[in-house]
């Protein structure tokens, strides 16, 4: 299916029987969405015994179909037993969905390599990208920023970190609507001659060969909590270390924040007074409403929703998905990889041409 401005016409296959949680959990989260005003289409995919009277047991469900799958992939499962026999999966029948149009986007809590893996084979990539990249919504001082790839791939060069700038530049412009998105490239430095040499051949095209592209330069990790940029890219050996590191962070700083409120009686009763305040805090760091990491680069919109997210966070997963089924991404990221690529092939071809003209004078 095309991007609509119609929510009504939108419709998201879920893998319902995905992640830690169980179907309970996942159609839960499907009544939260549809209580907190989505307006599409919900496709749940999974075993139909097992979905029917949790579905009838939801109100608000009537745009809500079942499609019968007869097994699930577990957590345990490696991507190529799913390619080679994992044909009637839950996840494999809801990314079909994608792929024949009866679907615009697809959601699943289940195993990641398994449904980057089967999202690859069966939507294919965008032309022009050679590797697909994992998202993640940061929380800032500014708002929220996407980071990629934060574990996709281990290693990326620079041709692959510059189309990762390209699909972060237009995520983030279709989520926010933000026309001109400010993009970074992680580095140990903020100074151009910083780095290795694949991240600054990578800033250089950049900067030569996209005009359009509001890219800053070298951003470093404290700018991210920051905000500096809207968009921060990196490879998914540097980009997983570093949100694990920032979790990690946060649930220290968490538990500090509880022991410090629950310690004492006058910190019992100072916390009941700061109620208020400490709830909207809670909002505002709760992984459940931004959950949902999308798998930029592959020929559809898969967005993968943490294995242990509660009804809130499939909720918000299914608004991020049903959000990209709005506009043109994909197109927007082919031209754009294309164009780039093209003008940075012929910048290098006039480099070298410059550079054996100078070495001929000599």
């Amino acid at each position: 299916m095309n991007a609509t401005n119609d929510m009504s016409a939108i419709t998201i296959a879920i893998d319902a029987m995905g992640g830690d949680n169980g179907p309970a959990v996942v159609v839960e989260g499907v009544a939260y969405a549809m209580k907190r005003g989505f307006g599409g289409n919900v496709l749940l995919v999974g075993d139909r015994s097992v979905l029917t009277p949790l579905v009838s047991a939801q109100a608000q469900m009537d745009r809500v179909k079942i499609e019968h799958a007869d097994s699930v992939v577990e957590m345990t499962d490696k991507p190529m037993q799913i390619l080679r026999r994992g044909h009637s999966t839950s996840m494999w029948c809801a990314i079909e969905k994608v792929k024949s149009g009866e679907a615009n986007a697809v959601v699943s809590c289940g195993n990641t390599g398994v449904l980057m893996a089967v999202a690859k084979m069966q939507l294919k990539m965008i032309e022009g990208v050679d590797r697909p990249a994992v998202t993640a919504l940061w929380p800032t001082q500014r708002g929220r920023t996407v980071v990629l790839d934060v574990g996709a791939n281990v290693e990326a060069d620079e041709n692959q970190l510059v189309q990762f700038a390209i699909m972060g530049e237009a995520f983030f412009r279709a989520l926010t609507g933000v026309k001109k998105p400010t993009v970074g490239l992680l580095n140990v430095g903020a100074e151009d001659l910083k780095g290795h040499e694949l991240i600054r051949t990578a800033a250089r095209v950049l900067r030569e060969a996209d005009s359009d592209m509001a890219f800053t330069g070298f951003v470093e990790g404290n700018d991210i909590s920051g905000g500096a940029v809207d968009v921060v890219v990196t490879d998914g050996f540097t980009g997983n270390i570093a949100l694990k590191s920032a979790e990690g962070a946060a649930r220290l700083v968490g538990g500090w924040v509880k022991e410090t409120l629950t310690g004492t009686i006058n910190a019992k009763l100072g916390a009941l007074l700061m109620t208020p305040g400490l709830r909207k805090l809670k909002d505002r760091i709760d992984p459940s409403s931004v959950n949902g990491g999308v798998f930029l680069g592959i020929n559809g919109i898969v967005v993968k929703s943490h294995g242990g997210s509660d009804a809130r966070g499939v909720a918000s997963a299914i608004q991020m998905a049903a959000d990209l089924a709005h506009a043109p991404y994909h197109d927007q990221v082919a031209k754009t990889v294309a164009a780039v690529m093209e003008r940075s092939n012929a910048l290098g071809r006039a480099r070298e041409a410059e550079t054996d003209l100078t070495i001929a004078a000599q």
